[in-house]
């Protein structure tokens, strides 16, 4: 049995993996759903940064020994550092849709456009909530930005803004360890397309999900993950 955590992408929290919880991947394995500080979790004192949640991740996994995450889109930089911090004990990520070039911050790179956070705040909440009207997917993420603290949402959106035009998120990703991409290339930019094109990672479609695979397709998704995940060293034997 392996030990999960799962961790929300941008502003959002662990309420997009309750689902999730009550598929046969939970049955089989511990998941962890994990609220991030600032989202569900209590606001860091420092700045909200994708290395100071990637420590707070490092963290919790050795507190839980917790060998695989499940990290959806910007959370699979979070992801990708946490793996990557001496002693941690993160060998397996799974990124569903995660960041791979800078066009996946579609969503946390507005924040740099800003000059504080509560007017970043409220305008990233009218935007998804007016696209709720088309998508009613998005009336769940609506509700759970809503409750982001909004000096966290400004400060992790600035800093993977900042992230992604000093590196390719790919290939960070790609370097962090045992990597299965989760996806939906409907829902993906050109961009990241072509990424994966060219990049030798394996990789998991997910016919007809939404970004929150976790939220619309739960069964197919926890199938997909039992496939994907590493043998443990006692399976097989007699």
């Amino acid at each position: 049995m392996h030990t999960i955590l799962c961790i929300a992408g941008f502003g959002d929290n662990a309420s997009m993996f309750d689902r999730l919880l009550d598929m046969p991947l939970a049955q089989e394995h511990q998941l962890i759903a994990l609220n991030l500080p600032g989202f569900g979790a209590r606001t860091l004192r420092g700045e909200t940064t994708l290395q100071s949640l990637a420590a707070f991740v490092a963290d919790k996994a050795r507190d839980r020994g917790a060998t695989v995450v499940v990290a959806h889109s910007v959370a699979s930089i979070i992801a990708s550092l946490a793996a990557t911090i001496p002693g941690s004990p993160l060998t397996t990520i799974l990124s569903l849709e995660g960041n791979l070039t800078a066009d996946d911050a579609y969503f946390s790179g507005t924040a740099a456009s800003y000059d504080d956070p509560g007017t970043f705040h409220s305008a990233f909440v009218t935007r998804v909530a007016d696209m709720g009207r088309k998508a009613p997917i998005m009336k769940r993420y609506r509700s759970a930005i809503a409750k982001a603290d909004p000096r966290a949402l400004w400060q992790l959106g600035c800093d993977a803004h900042r992230f992604s035009g000093e590196h390719v998120p790919g290939d960070v990703l790609a370097a962090a360890g045992d990597v299965t991409y989760f996806y939906n290339p409907e829902n993906c930019p050109a961009a990241s397309l072509e990424w994966l094109a060219a990049h030798p990672m394996k990789r998991v479609v997910l016919e007809n999900a939404s970004h929150w695979a976790s939220v619309d397709c739960p069964q197919l998704l926890s199938a997909r993950i039992i496939e994907a995940l590493p043998r443990e060293p006692d399976e097989g034997r007699a």
